[in-house]
């Protein structure tokens, strides 16, 4: 049901994976606008590549679902950019700081992704 992950609010990601079909979870940082929009940043620690989820998620933006708590939703998620970028990005780094610091440590730019319920 997510929870607190080192210290932050947390939620599960559902994904279906783009070679399996498969249902995937995956825990990430609680990052909401309060309006029922949630954002979720594809940092993977500062790794060099991008996370699987973020693949499986572009291959399939309207089969995402996201669950706060006990609370499973399904939403259509699209990748930020410019100004909308900036303020999520402000957002995401108010609830976990380290973001920052995974963007300083590689090379790409880490992808935010914003869900938006369908």
């Amino acid at each position: 049901e997510g929870g607190e992950m080192e210290g932050a609010p947390c939620i599960i990601l559902w994904t279906r994976g783009r070679k399996t079909g498969h249902v995937r979870k995956t825990p990430l940082m609680r990052v909401a606008d309060g309006e029922g929009r949630y954002a979720v940043i594809a940092s993977m620690g500062g790794a060099p590549d991008h996370p699987v989820w973020y693949h499986n998620i572009i291959a399939t933006p309207d089969e995402v679902a996201l669950q706060d708590g006990a609370e499973l939703k399904r939403y259509t998620a699209h990748e930020a950019t410019g100004e909308e970028k900036a303020a999520w990005w402000a957002r995401a780094v108010e609830v976990y700081p380290p973001y920052d610091d995974y963007q300083a440590a590689t090379d790409r730019v880490i992808p935010l992704l914003v869900l938006d319920p369908q």
